[in-house]
């Protein structure tokens, strides 16, 4: 009587960066899809920095700008673009998180795909709500507020294409929170504290020289701070190379720093 030898299956090793790129844009289009059917996601993109926009310039910027409220909104617009783009990741550590909790990516654990896959494409996929942020704050901006930009299309095309780059690298913290936290809850607070600090920090509001000595010394280290000089020398004029390096240079250090910090809490985690 002939014996049976039963070969044990493997999972397919789902390594490469080709392998890796097209697991990522599939698991990209899946979040996209659960945004469309979730529209109110998107409120800290679009409504919220509207509100934030409109209370800065009409509250504040005729004591700021000494009633100049129009020339306010050209010293905040590019700093309030900054700032929304480092806020809406927040979204995504919170989104990351509850995933886990629900036993997702315990499926995607089953899937023959690269492991860092699920990460990647929920980076990916957050593309939309930085673009959308950039569409929502210039055309806002420019049709109802009256901003101005004074430097041309390509310019302005570059800032939002800046902003977009700057998003999917500053993201990463959220995602390495949003491994870490017990909680979707505790990923917002988290991110909170981290966020407000560096946007206040900076010049966003107001003009750096305006600030106290030891706030300066911080807004020099902020890397917010360079996002915004870039943003606004490509929006309304000024400076653009010395900023833009700068900005680089922090971007290359934010995806060296917390792509493998998350890569190994996700691995712990999930």
């Amino acid at each position: 009587m002939s014996t049976m030898t039963l070969t044990p299956v493997t999972r397919p090793a789902g390594g490469g960066v080709t392998a890796l790129g097209r697991h990522s844009l599939a698991l990209a289009q899946r979040s996209l899809i659960k945004t469309t059917r979730t529209p109110e996601a998107l409120i800290d993109v679009t409504i919220q920095p509207v509100i934030f926009l409109l209370l800065f310039t009409y509250l504040f910027g005729g004591a700021i700008a000494d009633g100049n409220r129009h020339a306010y909104l050209q010293f905040l617009l590019p700093g309030m673009l900054a700032q929304s783009v480092a806020m809406g990741g927040m979204a995504l550590g919170q989104n990351l998180n509850a995933d886990i909790e629900k036993g997702v990516f315990d499926r995607f654990r089953s899937l023959p795909i690269s492991r860092a896959a699920p990460l990647v494409g929920a980076v990916l996929a957050d593309v939309v709500r930085y673009l959308t942020v950039c569409v929502v704050m210039l055309g806002f901006g420019t049709i109802v507020m009256g901003f101005r930009v004074e430097t041309g299309v390509v310019p302005t095309l570059a800032a939002v294409a800046l902003s977009i780059a700057f998003g999917l690298c500053f993201c990463w913290i959220s995602v390495w929170v949003g491994m870490l936290a017990r909680s979707s809850g505790a990923v917002q607070g988290i991110m909170f504290l981290l966020v407000l600090p560096l946007s206040f920090g900076s010049d966003v509001y107001v003009r750096t020289d305006t600030l106290p000595e030891v706030v300066q010394s911080f807004v020099a280290v902020n890397p917010i701070t360079p996002l915004v000089a870039t943003i606004r020398g490509l929006l309304t004029g000024g400076p653009v190379a010395g900023p833009l390096t700068t900005t680089l240079i922090w971007m290359a250090g934010l995806l060296a720093v917390f792509v493998p910090l998350a890569l190994r809490a996700y691995a712990r985690r999930a």
